[in-house]
C-alpha cells in the first residue's frame, strides 16, 4: 500500500543510523522493499538485543498487505519476541498495559483471539474459547473487554507518515490487531451469562458503527469487525442486544453488514413466532423512561431529569433545594460516578434510537403497514420513547384522521377519538387527500405547537405530469442534473436505495435502485459518470467526483437488471439464455403513493447533492464547464421541495425579528439590509445582491440547524431552510457583519 518514503536516508552502518532508519520505517503504514525492512530489523535486533514494538507493527502490516507467508521478513517475525498486539492504537495500547496485571489465562485469551481468521468461529474455536473463559471468569472478561472495545476507533497514539498512495492511516484499523479484535468480540458473546447487559450491547452496537465509518482510501474501516459485532449481538439474549440489532438495521448502509443484520433479525423473528416488523417494534427499550419522554433519577440528594421533546434529549439537574444547575453536583460526581456514567450513556442511547425510529417510521409511509389499535397504542402512542415520535404524527384510525393533543387522540375539530381494540390504524399520507384537509392539518400542527419528526403534513406530493404521460414509461423530471457522486451515494443508502460508486474504468454498472417488495416493484434512477479527465473528474481512487442524472423508471421486482458503461452510453438489460427483456411499467400504472415517494427521494438527491447548491461554484467548476448549469439550477425554477419551503417561509417570515426587512417573492426571499438588498434563492440558498444581481458567496457552516431559536418549524430535517433563515438574519443586519470574506463582497461595487 505504501512506497519507500523520501524521508528515509541511505542505509548507514552506524548503530544510531540503523535505529533512525528503522524508526523512520516504523512510521510507515507499510514499507517496501520487504528485504530492506527485514535487514533493518535484523541489524537493530543484533545491536540492541530486541526489536521495538512499532517496528514489529510495520513488519506485520507489510506482511499482511503483501500476503507473504514466507521470506526474510516473515522469518524475522517468527523469531522475534514480539508483543501480542501491535502498539500504536489506543485500545491495543490499553491491552498491552493491562495484560501483565490481569493474571493467568489472559495472555492465552488474546493469543486465541488472534486466530479469529474465519467468517464465523468454528466449533473447535468456541470449545477452546470457553475453556479459557472459565479460567479468567466470564464476568471479569466482560467488564475488562468492554473497556478495551470502547477505545476502538480513536486516533492512533503513534502517528504514521501518510505516503502518496496510502489511506488515511490515522484512522485506519491496524490489520493485525483487527484479527484480535474480531476474536475478542466473539469471546464477548461466549462470555454472556444470561441476558446481555446494556453496557455490553451498547459497546457492540457502537463498534459496528465505528468499524463502518469511512476512511479516505479504504472505505468502511473494517467490515469484518463490524460483522463480528453483529454476530455477537445475534448470539446475546435480552432486549438490549435485540434493540441494538433493530437500531443498526435502520442506520447501517454497508450492504454486507446490513445483510448480516437482516438475517439476525429474521432469525430472531422466526424464533419468537413474530413478523420482522413486530420484532423491530418490540425491540425498542424504554431506557428507564417511566412516562412518555420523561425519566427522573435520584442520585443522593440531587435529582436528574431526562426529557425527550421534539426530537431532542436533555438532562436537567436539580439540587436538594430544587435549584436547577447546569451540570451534575460535585457530590454526584464524587460519590456516584458509575450511576452518572450510566445516565450519560443512556442519553446518548436515546439520541441514537430516536434517530433510528424516526427513519423507520418515515419508511412506513411506503411500507403499507397497518396495526390493530390496541398493540399500536402500546407500541407507538404510549411507549415511553417511541411515543415522543408517534404523538407528533397524524394517523388514520379506521379511516378517521387524528393527532395527539391535550392528552388524547383528537380529530381536526378537537374531538376525542375512541376506537375498538381491533380497529385498523395506518399512517396518514397527503397523497389522495383533499387540499383543504392537508392545509387544515398544517394549521392544526401550528396551533398545537407540534414539530413532526419528519415531513408528513408538509410532505411533497409528486403527481404524474403531462410530460410523463407523453414519455409513457420513464420520467425526465430530474434528468440533466450534475450531482456530487459521493454525497448522492450516501443519501441513496440512507433512503434505502442500492447504488455502486462509479469508477472511471471500462466497466458496467446498474442504476441506483430501490426495491419495493410490498408493491412488487423496483424503481431505477439512471445516472452516469461526468467528465473524462482522470484526477480532475475523479478522486485519487478513480471514482467519479460527479454524475449526471437521467431517467426514472419502474420495473417488476424480479425483472432483469439494467446495466450501462460507467461513463454513459445507454442502459440495457442483461437477460439469461433465450429470455427476452422486460419492459418498464407505464407510469400511469404505478400506484400514486409509490410514484410520489420515489420522486420525492430523487428530488432529495438532486436538491442536496447538486453542484448548483455549492456557493463556491459560481465559476462553473473545472474549466467552467458547469457554469450554465450552476446558474440555471442555483437561481432557476423551484422544485417541489423548494415550493414547500416557500409556502412555509411565507408563514414564518412575519414572525422573524427582521420581518420588516424580509419578503417572500417568487423564487426568492428578499432581504433589505442597510448596505444592499439581497435575494436568497429558496432552492439552492444562493444569493444575489442589488444592483445588477451581483453574486454573494456565503459558505454556511456544516452545523447549521433547521432554524434559529424562537422560530417555530413544524417539522425536522430541512437543513436548507435553516441555511436560508440564517442568511436572512445575517444580511438584514449587514452593517454588523465582521467576516472579511463577506464584507469585501458587499462593499465591492
Amino acid at each position: 500500500m505504501a512506497v519507500l518514503p523520501s524521508v528515509l536516508r541511505r542505509l548507514t552502518s552506524t548503530e544510531q543510523g540503523l535505529r533512525e532508519q528503522l524508526d523512520a520505517a516504523s512510521r510507515c503504514w507499510t514499507y517496501w522493499p520487504l528485504d530492506q525492512l527485514a535487514w533493518l530489523c535484523r541489524e537493530v535486533r543484533r545491536v540492541d538485543g530486541e526489536l521495538p514494538g512499532h517496528a514489529v507493527a510495520v513488519a506485520r502490516r507489510t506482511v499482511l498487505a503483501t500476503y507473504h507467508t514466507s521470506g526474510p521478513l516473515h522469518d524475522v517475525l517468527a523469531t522475534v519476541d514480539a508483543p501480542p498486539l501491535s502498539p500504536g492504537e489506543a485500545w491495543a495500547d490499553r491491552v498491552l498495559a493491562d495484560l501483565p496485571g490481569l493474571g493467568a489465562g489472559w495472555p492465552e485469551l488474546v493469543t486465541h483471539a488472534l486466530t479469529a481468521t474465519s467468517a464465523r468461529p468454528s466449533t473447535r474455536w468456541e470449545r477452546q474459547a470457553r475453556a479459557l473463559l472459565d479460567e479468567v471468569g466470564p464476568t471479569a472478561y466482560r467488564e475488562t473487554v468492554t473497556g478495551w472495545l470502547g477505545l476502538v476507533g480513536r486516533p492512533r497514539t503513534f502517528p504514521l507518515d501518510r505516503g502518496e498512495y496510502d489511506p488515511d492511516v490515522a484512522h485506519a484499523y491496524d490489520p493485525y490487531n483487527a484479527t484480535a479484535l474480531r476474536g475478542l468480540v466473539w469471546l464477548l458473546a461466549l462470555a454472556a451469562d444470561g441476558p446481555a447487559d446494556a453496557a455490553t450491547a451498547r459497546t457492540l452496537g457502537g463498534l459496528v458503527e465505528t468499524s463502518l465509518r469511512k476512511v479516505a482510501g479504504i472505505g468502511p474501516r473494517n467490515p469484518k469487525v463490524a460483522n463480528a459485532a453483529v454476530w455477537a449481538l445475534s448470539r446475546l439474549d435480552g432486549d438490549d442486544a435485540l434493540a441494538q440489532l433493530a437500531r443498526l438495521a435502520t442506520r447501517v448502509t454497508y450492504k454486507g453488514t446490513l445483510k448480516e443484520l437482516t438475517a439476525a433479525l429474521d432469525r430472531r423473528a422466526e424464533a419468537l413466532g413474530l413478523s420482522r416488523a413486530e420484532v423491530e417494534e418490540l425491540a425498542v427499550p424504554t431506557y428507564g423512561l417511566t412516562e412518555v419522554g420523561r425519566r427522573v433519577e435520584r442520585l443522593g440528594d440531587a435529582e436528574a431529569e431526562l426529557t425527550v421533546a421534539a426530537g431532542s434529549v436533555s438532562l436537567t439537574w436539580r439540587t436538594a433545594a430544587g435549584r436547577v444547575v447546569k451540570s451534575p453536583p460535585a457530590a454526584v460526581r464524587r460519590d456516584r460516578p458509575e450511576e452518572l456514567r450510566e445516565l450519560k450513556a443512556a442519553v446518548k442511547d436515546v439520541e441514537k434510537m430516536l434517530a433510528a425510529q424516526a427513519e423507520r417510521l418515515d419508511r412506513q409511509l411506503l411500507g403499507r403497514r397497518s396495526w390493530p389499535y390496541a398493540p399500536w397504542r402500546a407500541r407507538y402512542l404510549d411507549h415511553p420513547l417511541v411515543g415522543t415520535l408517534g404523538r407528533r404524527l397524524i394517523w388514520l384510525v379506521d379511516g378517521q384522521p387524528c393527532g395527539f393533543a391535550d392528552g388524547a387522540l383528537r380529530t381536526l375539530d378537537g374531538e376525542p377519538v375512541t376506537a375498538a381494540d381491533d380497529a385498523t390504524v395506518t399512517l396518514w399520507h397527503p397523497i389522495g387527500r383533499d387540499v383543504a384537509e392537508v392545509l387544515a392539518w398544517r394549521a392544526w400542527l401550528e396551533r398545537h405547537g407540534v414539530v413532526q419528526p419528519f415531513k408528513q403534513a408538509h410532505r411533497e406530493v409528486y403527481l404524474l405530469t403531462a410530460a410523463e404521460e407523453r414519455t409513457g414509461v420513464y420520467s425526465n423530471r430530474f434528468a440533466a442534473h450534475v450531482l456530487r457522486q459521493h454525497q448522492f451515494h450516501a443519501l441513496a443508502a440512507v433512503r434505502g436505495w442500492r447504488n455502486r460508486l462509479r469508477l472511471m474504468v471500462d466497466d458496467e454498472y446498474p442504476p441506483a435502485t430501490r426495491e419495493l417488495p410490498e408493491w412488487g416493484l423496483r424503481a431505477e434512477f439512471w445516472v452516469e459518470g461526468a467528465g473524462d479527465e482522470y484526477g480532475v473528474d475523479t478522486s485519487e481512487s478513480g471514482a467519479y467526483l460527479r454524475v449526471v442524472t437521467d431517467q426514472v423508471r419502474f420495473y417488476p421486482l424480479r425483472a432483469p437488471e439494467n446495466l450501462a458503461h460507467a461513463g454513459g452510453g445507454g442502459y440495457e438489460q442483461w437477460v439469461r439464455g433465450g429470455d427476452g427483456p422486460v419492459a418498464p411499467l407505464p407510469l400511469d400504472q404505478v400506484p400514486a403513493l409509490v410514484l410520489s415517494e420515489v420522486m420525492r427521494d430523487v428530488d432529495l438527491f438532486v436538491g442536496v447533492a447538486s453542484v448548483g447548491n455549492d456557493p463556491t461554484w459560481s465559476d462553473g467548476g473545472p474549466t467552467g464547464r458547469y457554469r450554465e448549469y450552476w446558474h440555471s439550477y442555483g437561481f432557476g425554477e423551484l422544485s417541489a421541495t423548494a415550493e414547500t419551503r416557500r409556502d412555509l417561509l411565507a408563514r414564518l417570515v412575519p414572525r422573524l425579528a427582521v420581518a420588516d426587512r424580509c419578503q417572500v417573492d417568487g423564487r426568492f426571499l428578499r432581504v433589505r439590509g442597510d448596505l444592499r438588498e439581497y435575494k436568497i434563492h429558496l432552492g439552492s440558498g444562493n444569493i444575489l445582491m442589488s444592483p445588477n444581481d451581483q453574486y454573494l458567496c456565503i459558505v454556511p457552516k456544516q452545523t447549521v440547524e433547521a432554524g434559529p431559536t424562537g422560530v417555530f418549524l413544524p417539522f425536522e430535517g430541512d437543513r436548507m431552510l435553516g441555511v436560508i433563515l440564517s442568511k436572512a438574519l445575517l444580511l438584514a443586519r449587514d452593517t454588523q457583519i465582521t467576516d472579511p470574506t463577506i464584507t469585501s463582497q458587499i462593499r465591492r461595487r
